[in-house]
């Protein structure tokens, strides 16, 4: 009879045993969980702060600013607009031959 108590006992301890190591785990899980969660929500404020700031990035203004100072870029006007027309050539032109396009009062003709 002490032999059944005996192996019981020792069923009893190894199960309390294996519980409060199922319990551990599991607040360690819970609580590697609740840390991803915090440093996803911290990636994703960091992820619109930099969308924020792309959008500020290209804004016409300062694509403006950055083409007239650095590019020395000026806006189109009629003035300094080339016109080019298009007219299909119908003459025979051999391999490798250049075709110049002629110019007349300043257009391309």
């Amino acid at each position: 009879m002490t032999r059944v108590n005996l192996v019981l006992l020792l069923a009893v301890l190894a199960s309390a045993l294996y519980l409060v190591n199922v319990q551990y785990e599991s607040r360690r899980l819970v609580t590697e969980l609740e840390r991803t969660a915090l440093e996803a929500r911290r990636i994703e404020v960091e992820r619109e702060q930099l969308e924020l700031e792309k959008r500020e990035q290209a804004t016409v203004q300062r694509v403006e600013k950055l083409a007239k100072d650095k590019l020395d870029m000026r806006v189109a006007t009629p003035a300094i607009t080339d016109y080019v027309s298009y007219q299909p050539y119908s003459g025979s032109v051999r391999p490798g031959a250049v075709v110049q396009p002629q110019v007349s009062g300043g257009r391309l003709q």
